[in-house]
């Protein structure tokens, strides 16, 4: 840190990745502004998912680099403070399902953070409140509807006082009934200041919330730029045909 200037909270520089030969992420460069809001979108297989896994560690890389806050991460342990500093919420949910939704939302403060059980309670019961589902915290996820697990995956990653909040497709495997009220949750973390990079298809949802909206297409990042630009003036040719697919 230099000149009393905060690191960006993600800074990717030539970020290459392979799942044995296919090579999946090509070359990517990326910067998040702390407290920023970026949409991740392009066609399925583009690489968007597995950008966001390899922030948080999920998935090792085998070319360039990526920090945190500054911090590199460049090995097993530095893996795992990077998914101690971001929150991850999947498409299918991942919750466990013989625990309750509350002891979903304080395992991992209580095993990972060391906390106490009675304050993991209280934590999480703080959070799903914020995600508007606390009459559900004694409840087992198969007990809930689909928008209900997702909002309480979401209260499960803010118990882990991240800085970072990673969304892969949170609505894709939601009844379209569904979508606008883990949408609304959303848009309300992001109205917290929350730094948040989501993977997603929903673009009245980027048009609302996003900062700047990225577009990738074969492991590239092929456009970024101001939400209102990305919708009004697309410069590539390959995200005026995306955007003309998908906003029909």
């Amino acid at each position: 840190m230099t000149g009393g200037k905060e690191p960006p909270a993600v800074a990717i520089t030539g970020l290459n990745k392979w799942f044995g030969s296919h090579h999946v992420l090509r070359d990517v460069d990326l910067t998040v502004r702390r407290s920023e809001r970026l949409v991740i979108c392009g066609p399925s297989g583009s690489g968007k998912s597995t950008l966001i896994r390899c922030i948080n560690g999920l998935e090792p890389y085998q070319g360039g680099r990526i920090a945190l806050a500054g911090t590199r991460l460049d090995g097993h342990r530095e893996a795992e403070m990077a998914r101690l500093r971001t929150g991850m919420v999947f498409q299918s949910f991942n919750l466990f399902a013989h625990l309750t939704v509350l002891e979903n939302c304080t395992l991992a403060p209580i095993h990972v953070r060391r906390m106490g059980r009675h304050r993991a309670e209280d934590l999480a019961m703080d959070h799903l409140t914020r995600v508007r589902i606390p009459e559900q915290a004694r409840k087992y996820p198969g007990q809930l509807s689909g928008g209900q697990r997702q909002r309480a995956a979401i209260a499960r990653a803010l118990c882990m006082a991240p800085e970072i909040m990673l969304f892969d497709e949170p609505t894709s495997a939601l009844d379209p009934e569904m979508v606008e009220e883990v949408l609304g949750t959303m848009v309300d973390l992001a109205q917290s200041g929350m730094t948040m990079l989501c993977v997603t298809h929903e673009m009245g949802f980027a048009r609302r919330v996003a900062d700047r909206v990225v577009f990738m297409d074969e492991g590239q990042i092929i456009e970024i730029a101001p939400t209102d630009a990305f919708f009004r003036t697309p410069r590539h040719e390959r995200t005026r045909a995306f955007l003309g697919q998908i906003l029909r």
